[in-house]
């Protein structure tokens, strides 16, 4: 009868710079610990990508995070130049992982911070918003980049944050958006937040407008615990979170999908202390704990977490947070890993002891289908490159006009210019030039009827956006004057 392997399998790529001096550390702790993992090692970043991988990842390693569903992943070297894409968008994109999660917590006095009982966990979106990677230069001044955010996309990340709260003992759940501005897409955020929030009467909630919540956030991040937040603000704010409460060096980070999850540390590949011993490999470590939580084997993850708090407090340091009066011991990566290893199965003194066990790992929650709402057309924007004068734009555009359409609204960079625009406003070679039909119904034949005269009349227009109407709510945005 052969041996079943209770091993859980895990990719495990050792990166770049510093990222095989940490990989190894933070392994050599986690095995010492008990944890069971059979480890599957592929190579990604700088080598791939000078192979002619424009992803940094070659196509056989795609099987083994198929095959493993976990991946524990060392930070990497992007070559410099065009052409070489981002190898974390890449992959969460492609493997799904929408959700990233990013607990910054303050190790006071030990490491300083002006904020000592910090312990944010901040879950961004990871898929959507600006980081679709959608950008069009559309005039010689003019780039754009598109913002896509989706009600699916939105309920899944919310749902996550919530049941996260929920599964780690958390209290409250804050969301930060720009919906005073970006109506419908953070405001589409803000809404299913305020939805999803509803079947969670256990858990406090609140929505605060990002800057004001990010001002609130780097001044008082004790008023905070779990926050959701699209995919730019979260980029942003967890590497501010992790610095206020320390270091950025010191925090890890997880991004879970449906069927696979990656775990690394939230820094960078740090070239120039390659092969120097010099690396602390906390963040990566940290990340280890969050991975043996995913796989269920919780209780290596307190124990590594209570000998890694053990190991700051008795000021074991390395260099980077290394302070006279308060650290011990300098050590180098190798001497970090060793001194965690040797405090195995002691929890810390001073600092507050982890709890994992009660924890139990949550199915990440999918987003739940709605009705189809009742879509109708009712008008289109045109967008035209132009050098000249707005009143003379709209003279030539009115020409179009026949019938269901007419030019009712110019505005550039979203000002309105005309009707009634004022001589201050400083214009771009770039115009929206609204076409609509009083709010009745337009047919698509009439839209492209519309292109086909501007395109005869010499009309350089860059492309077409359709208004519409869902349920009878305009689903775009209205305006100056409309």
């Amino acid at each position: 009868m052969s041996a079943v392997n209770l091993k859980a399998p895990v990719t495990v790529a050792y990166g770049d710079g510093i990222g095989p001096d940490i990989m190894q550390a933070s392994l050599d702790v986690l095995l010492a610990a008990g944890a069971q993992l059979d480890l599957d090692v592929i190579e990604i970043g700088e080598g791939v990508y000078r192979r002619g991988y424009s992803a940094g990842i070659a196509p056989e390693a795609w099987d083994s995070l198929r095959r493993t569903r976990v991946f524990y992943k060392a930070p990497i070297t992007t070559p410099q130049g065009g052409g070489f894409k981002s190898l974390n968008v890449t992959i969460r994109k492609t493997l799904g992982l929408y959700a990233n999660v990013r607990p910054c917590a303050a190790y006071a006095p030990f490491v300083p911070t002006r904020h000592p009982a910090m312990d944010v966990v901040i879950v961004r979106e990871n898929e959507e918003d600006l980081y679709a990677g959608i950008e069009h230069r559309q005039t010689e001044e003019v780039y754009q980049c598109l913002k896509l955010v989706s009600r699916p996309g939105c309920e899944r990340i919310v749902r996550f944050a919530f049941e996260y709260a929920r599964a780690n003992g958390r209290r409250k759940v804050s969301c930060f958006t720009k919906d005073n501005i970006m109506k419908l897409t953070d405001g589409l955020f803000h809404e299913v937040f305020r939805e999803v929030a509803a079947e969670y009467p256990d858990l406090e909630h609140e929505q605060w407008i990002v800057d004001i919540g990010a001002a609130k956030l780097a001044d008082t991040p004790e008023a905070f615990d779990v926050i959701v937040m699209p995919n730019l603000y979260g980029d942003i704010l967890s590497d501010v979170a992790a610095q206020i409460a320390g270091s950025v060096g010191l925090a890890g980070s997880a991004n879970i999908g449906e069927r696979v999850a990656m775990f690394e540390a939230i820094h960078g590949s740090a070239p120039r202390l390659a092969g120097q011993d010099r690396a602390n490999p906390s963040g990566l470590l940290l990340a280890g704990v969050m991975m043996l939580n995913h796989l269920g084997q919780s209780a290596v993850a307190q124990t590594v977490h209570n000998a890694w708090l053990a190991t700051l407090e008795e000021g074991v340091h390395t260099r980077d947070i290394w302070r006279e009066g308060v650290s011990r011991r300098l050590v180098g990566t190798r001497g970090f890993a060793e001194a965690v290893i040797a405090r195995l199965g002691r929890r810390p003194e001073t600092l507050a002891p982890v709890t994992y066990g009660a924890n139990a790992p949550f199915a990440p929650p999918r987003a739940r289908l709605r009705p189809p709402a009742e879509k109708q057309t009712v008008g289109v924007d045109l967008f035209v490159q132009w050098r000249g004068a707005p009143d003379v734009l709209a003279r030539r555009l009115q020409r179009l006009g026949q019938g269901a359409l007419q030019l009712k609204m110019i505005t550039n960079r979203g000002v309105k210019v005309w009707p009634d625009g004022l001589p201050e406003t400083t214009c771009t070679d770039h115009w929206r030039c609204r076409f609509m039909n009083g709010g009745g119904p337009v047919s698509l034949d009439q839209i492209v009827a519309l292109s086909a005269r501007a395109a005869d009349a010499g009309v350089d227009f860059i492309k077409t956006e359709h208004l519409c109407t869902f349920d009878g709510e305009p689903g775009y945005s209205l305006g100056q004057g409309q």
